[in-house]
């Protein structure tokens, strides 16, 4: 005799395969151990905001890549992207654009969850931490040859608000692709490193911040991403097991 389904689900020793929504702990610890790496460099820089530990690496970096105003490196297309991302068209696209189109497509759980990684980084771990360490900008000395920032800024240099943009978008991306996929997954994941490190750069190439400032902007944009990964993971583990909308066809 050959069981049916729904004798095996009358079977008390039987039940229904479910999707794991159990919470990674291994996300939890990352984004724990990244944030209190970006918290200890805040105390550190805290401590002496002028001349923090890891001033002599800064000094030596921005002597390597700071440009001064007469130079055309800055203004091309690459660093203008790099600019534009962690402003307004950045922010634009982060916060309205890619959110909306999640929702549109059927996946407002992953919109919230984006919405929440942004808000998270870009605003409590970058604007509570400039405030509370409020390290000067780099600036002009003619006398070594050395330039000031050279687009506008507001105050606080540590962390770099641009590159927190840039670790909550290469991991909130992540986020969002199946691990199924891991061809697209890895994809990213190397594009991602390379938008990380483009920033980086940026910022230091036009004076903006000192070398550990975008460094550490990007370890707290991972860490804000990483920390709501695992607040909405059971809800992104239902979005990744969906069709998005316009692909689900109706029954008969």
């Amino acid at each position: 005799m050959t069981s049916t389904p729904d004798a095996a689900l009358a079977r008390p020793d039987v039940s229904p395969v479910r999707s794991d929504t159990r919470r990674p702990r291994a996300i939890l610890w990352w984004a724990l151990g990244l944030t209190a790496a970006f918290v200890a460099m805040g105390l550190a820089v805290a401590v002496d905001p002028g001349h923090p530990f890891t001033q002599g690496i800064d000094d030596a970096w921005r002597a390597l890549v700071g440009v001064s105003p007469e130079s055309a490196a800055y203004t091309g297309p690459l660093p203008m992207f790099f600019q534009a991302l962690g402003e307004a068209p950045g922010a634009l696209f982060m916060v309205v654009l890619l959110p909306a189109g999640l929702a549109i497509v059927g996946r407002w759980r992953s919109a919230l969850f984006f919405v929440a990684a942004c808000m998270a980084g870009m605003g409590v771990y970058s604007q509570v931490m400039k405030n509370l360490v409020d390290r000067p900008r780099p600036a002009a000395d003619g006398a070594l040859g050395l330039f000031g920032p050279l687009f506008d800024v507001d105050h606080g240099s540590f962390p770099s608000g641009h590159a927190v943009s840039a670790g909550v978008l290469v991991i909130g991306v992540l986020a969002l692709i199946p691990a199924a996929h891991r061809t697209a997954r890895t994809l990213w994941g190397v594009l991602g490193g390379l938008i990380v490190l483009g920033m980086i750069w940026q910022r230091t190439l036009i004076n903006a911040h000192w070398l550990s400032d975008a460094v550490f902007g990007a370890v707290a944009g991972a860490a804000a991403a990483l920390l709501m990964t695992w607040a909405f993971w059971p809800w992104l583990r239902e979005d990744h097991g969906r069709p998005v909308r316009f692909r689900r066809t109706g029954t008969a």
